[in-house]
């Protein structure tokens, strides 16, 4: 029969360190099988998305009376920002002097916009750098977007410089 002084003594070489092989054997089934139960539980969950068809339709309502002249508004649509602006008489005079010949896009205002909508600016704050929030949201600024040397006319076209 064993007694206490015996079941004591550690088996091996002597030495316990508190980690057992046994121990480690657990640990890493245990880790094996969260990653497994994780990685079929996410195409379950993500299923439940809305399919990029309907992505794709999505739409956003803003109320756009209470919006001033020269008055600009941000909001969200996808999670990304969305920029409103009246522009004033004075910001569509501008954008229709421009010559059609210098734009990247050689589209008059009219061409641009909807019928009787000459006066609405509206902007997605979109980069691919993951990072830009454009600026200028202020009667007569310059809409610009930081870390770029390109600026922005009333029409949203791009000039010359890095994009």
């Amino acid at each position: 029969m064993a007694t206490g002084e015996q079941a004591a003594v550690p088996h091996g070489d002597g030495t316990d360190d508190g980690v057992r092989r046994r121990d480690f054997i657990n640990v890493a089934a245990v880790s094996f099988a969260g990653v497994g139960a994780a990685a079929t539980l996410y195409p379950l969950v993500n299923q439940m998305n809305p399919s990029a068809d309907v992505l794709a339709l999505a739409s956003i309502d803003v109320d756009v009376s209470a919006i001033k002249e020269g008055q600009a508004i941000k909001t969200i649509f996808r999670k990304q920002p969305l920029f409103i602006r009246h522009l004033t008489a004075k910001e569509i005079a501008e954008a229709n002097a421009v010559p059609v010949s210098e734009l990247r896009d050689p589209q008059t205002l009219a061409e641009r916009t909807k019928e009787g909508h000459t006066q609405w600016l509206i902007t997605m704050g979109v980069c691919t750098h993951l990072g830009c929030v454009p600026l200028g949201a202020g009667e007569g600024e310059t809409r610009e977007v930081p870390e770029y040397t390109f600026k922005s006319d009333t029409q949203v076209t791009v000039g010359g410089g890095k994009a």
